[in-house]
């Protein structure tokens, strides 16, 4: 599988050590940057990852910020981008099984790189379920993006 992995200055070192890991699990890793802890605006990196998703240049994204919340919001703005924040894998299991998330969204302040890892395998791991319910909700979902 090839995963789009980016994030800013304070996620620089996780997502250094995520992307690694992936490429042990015999996984593409897509660096989207950024390349060291200089600061930077998260913004480009969120959008970078989004758009290698869009473009089906990846088939999932991950972001690794701070908080993760500056990243998830901005990658949430991209068309098609479903970007899911999680701190635990559970969350990050179920996301793609019921919202079919195509992005992964962490904090490199709020979870440990052991965490981090147990929510990229459930998150690469699970697939979505198809069931209606689900598939009616993410319809509704993609309204919204056409209605704005």
């Amino acid at each position: 599988m090839i995963v789009a992995i980016g994030c800013d200055h304070n996620g620089y070192h996780m997502k250094s050590e995520l992307a690694n890991w992936l490429r042990e699990l015999n996984h593409e890793a897509l660096d989207c940057g950024t390349d060291s802890t200089e600061p930077v605006d998260y913004v480009d990196y969120a959008v970078a990852v989004a758009r290698a998703v869009t473009e089906k240049r990846a088939t999932l994204g991950i972001l690794v910020c701070g908080t993760g919340q500056g990243d998830a919001m901005a990658a949430n703005k991209i068309r098609g981008i479903r970007a899911a924040l999680c701190t635990d894998s559970f969350s990050a299991r179920r996301t793609r099984e019921h919202n079919d998330a195509n992005m992964l969204v962490m904090g490199a302040w709020i979870v440990g790189l052991g965490v981090a890892r147990d929510c990229v395998e459930a998150f690469l791991a699970t697939p979505f379920s198809h069931e209606e319910r689900h598939v009616r909700r993410l319809d509704k979902i993609a309204l919204l993006e056409q209605a704005t």
